[in-house]
Parts: C-alpha cells; structure tokens; sequence
C-alpha cells in the first residue's frame, strides 16, 4: 500500500484544472453520518473533514472509485452521477477549508438515525472538524 500511495501522491495521476478527468463526490446522505469508512481506503488521501460532514477534494482524487462501496450511508457517487452534480462545488469549496483526514475517526452516536433522511443539505456544518 505503502509504494501505492508513494506514486500515486508523487503526481502521478492526480487531476489537474486542466485535466477533464472524473472525480468522486460525497453528496447530502453523509451529512450527520460522517461514518468515514471511506477514508480508510482512499490511496491518496483526499478527503476533508467538516463537522458533520466529508468531502474529496476533485483535485487530488484519482477516480478509483474504492471509496464508493466502503460508505454505509451511500454517499459517495461519481461526478458523472446527476446526484452528484449538485455537489461537486461544496465538495471543492470544503476542500480547500477543511482539514484533510487520513484516518477513521470516531462516529457520531446517532449516526445510524441519520442515515438515508433527505433533506439534510441545509444541515451542513460548514464549519471544519474540530479534533
């Protein structure tokens, strides 16, 4: 994993502005969620951590897409996805705000009672995770 993430962090295969390559989005099921399984398994360490909420950094993420199955909540979609479209902004917004994490922290004890309510977008913390 170790040589994996060397490369991958070195440069190579990273978008770029200019690059039109897809990316992954972590949409309105993670707000309140924040199971952070995803993290876990991300090569190149691309997610960022709000309050309630995580988001990839399109810029850094190399469309491998293991994130996607790891989420409980069913959060993370390509680019592609229209689900994903509206969310492609607030995932690069957060980004460059929040801190990144590496690793999986400590989920919310009401977690589980979050998970699959819409309507959670205007419940987004936009303020960066406090640790």
């Amino acid at each position: 994993m170790g040589t994996i993430r060397q490369s991958l962090t070195a440069g190579q295969g990273r978008n770029t502005a200019t690059e039109t390559n897809m990316t992954y989005v972590v949409t309105e099921n993670c707000i309140k969620c924040k199971y952070m399984d995803c993290v876990e398994v991300c090569p190149v360490d691309c997610f960022y951590e709000g309050g309630n909420f995580l988001v990839i950094n399109p810029d850094e993420c190399i469309d491998c897409g293991v994130c996607e199955p790891e989420c409980p909540a069913a959060a993370i979609f390509p680019d592609s996805e229209p689900k994903a479209a509206d969310w492609l902004e607030t995932n690069r917004k957060y980004a460059t705000e929040w801190p990144n994490i590496t690793r999986k922290g400590e989920v919310a004890p009401d977690a589980d009672e979050w998970k699959d309510k819409p309507g959670k977008a205007k419940l987004l913390d936009p303020n960066p995770a406090k640790r």
